[in-house]
């Protein structure tokens, strides 16, 4: 017989939960696509029965996903996917006003994050909802014996769909993983104009510097660091794109940016963003041809971006100067700025997304999950994109949501795009 873990909570302060309501509910004013998925799964149940976990950053925004996947039917459990995007308040509404499961303290040390990891995979999950896939890799490294439980797995990050690509590619991924990142109503959007605004929050929170006149590195130009490149030019910043990729590369000098290699613009920046998903964007021998007062920061997922253990090594002195900013005084005089530890400085230092983009990508999210039960035991192992017209339909209703109409195509025209016998 299969024994579950009577999971509870471990949050900061339940007493913070009145607050966090009030915030959960003013998020939900911006999220009209999700609160009718909400709607309907509190009538059809398409979850019920199923043990779900959810590895997300715990906002204000993922609230409304787990109240629709609790809606559903689904016995839900909440977990961080990073140490310093928690909101706390949110977490205690979770618990006190919603009756989730939450195990989230924003600041956690790693090892209470890893722990966290296990509480979840100990609810025995039939579904994970992962984002930068640290559950699921838990599960196949420590956990073989609970995959015969799961029906599947979503990934909303690009950090998580390359290691799921590691996965498969090693022949470990023996189950279906929905790739929610790549459908059109998440990465156009989210990642665009979602990091693209909350990434410059999260700076000018933690900093309260002008943007306007400086000269902002963006290194990677993926989705992410189109938004926030584009972001930045938009507040009067000179904005420098590095890159590795050739494409990527002509994209942003055709869009008007500055394209040079890390090398050469270590030395002009004043503000760094990474924004790339690797590791080591930024190094040693770029923190010692910095100029003094260089701020640095991340909003890739994870933590490894900037390579924090050089730059202590090169610090004669480290000093918290503003709440999630902290000075770097290097030895030769100089001083290198960082911000949130390195970590997303959109959830460590502000509020993450704003919650008109998330309500498309948690409606994604929310289906996908819907999807994998429908499909329970035809889906093959690997990574499956969400189906076109969920994302159409996604699409759809966020317009009719904001008030705009479509045109339709009338009767000739189809006719026309459907015909290979027309021409000039």
């Amino acid at each position: 017989m299969t024994t579950i873990t009577q999971a509870k909570h471990e949050v900061k302060d339940l007493s913070l939960a009145p607050l966090g309501k009030q915030r959960i509910e003013w998020a939900g004013r911006e999220m009209p696509v999700l609160r009718q998925i909400q709607e309907r799964f509190a009538a059809e149940k398409p979850l019920a029965g199923i043990r779900l976990v959810a590895c997300c950053h715990v906002t204000t925004e993922t609230a409304h996903l787990a109240i629709a996947l609790k809606n559903a039917g689904a016995d839900a459990l909440l977990i961080a996917s990073n140490p310093l995007s928690t909101q706390d308040d949110v977490a205690a509404s979770l618990v006190v006003d919603y009756g989730i499961p939450v195990f989230a303290i924003k600041g956690e040390d790693n090892e209470t994050y890893h722990r966290h990891v296990q509480t979840a995979l100990d609810h025995r999950p039939n579904i994970i909802i992962d984002d930068g896939s640290d559950v699921v890799a838990t599960l196949i490294q420590e956990r073989q014996e609970q995959i015969t439980d799961l029906i599947g797995t979503t990934e909303e990050t690009t950090t998580g769909i390359v290691r799921l690509q590691a996965m498969l590619k090693d022949g470990v991924l023996t189950f279906p993983a929905m790739n929610v990142n790549d459908a059109d109503t998440k990465h156009f959007f989210d990642n665009r104009y979602g990091t693209g605004q909350s990434t410059l929050d999260g700076i000018i929170r933690a900093t309260n510097i002008l943007l306007a006149g400086k000269t902002i590195v963006v290194a990677g130009y993926g989705w992410c660091g189109k938004g926030t490149a584009l972001r930045a030019r938009g507040m009067g910043a000179n904005v420098i794109v590095t890159e590795i990729d050739p494409i990527k590369a002509l994209e942003a000098v055709m869009d008007g940016f500055r394209v040079l290699p890390m090398d050469i613009a270590a030395p002009q920046g004043d503000l760094f963003v990474t924004v790339t998903g690797n590791k080591h964007v930024i190094r040693k021998e770029h923190f010692e041809v910095m100029k003094d007062g260089a701020i640095v920061c991340n909003s890739g997922h994870f933590d490894i971006e900037i390579d924090l253990k050089s730059l202590k090594g090169l610090a004669s002195e480290v000093k918290t100067v503003r709440p999630f900013t902290e000075e770097y005084r290097l030895s030769n005089g100089k001083s290198v700025v960082v911000l949130g530890e390195g970590r997303l400085v959109n959830l460590a230092a502000a509020e993450g997304h704003p919650s008109a983009v998330m309500d498309m990508s948690f409606a994604n999210q929310a289906l996908a999950c819907e999807y994998l039960v429908k499909n329970k035991g035809q889906l093959q192992p690997g990574i499956h994109s969400i189906p076109k017209e969920v994302d159409e339909d996604i699409a759809r209703l966020k317009l009719q949501a904001m008030g705009i109409a479509l045109d339709s195509l009338t009767t000739e025209q189809v006719e026309y795009i459907n015909s290979w016998t027309a021409g000039t």
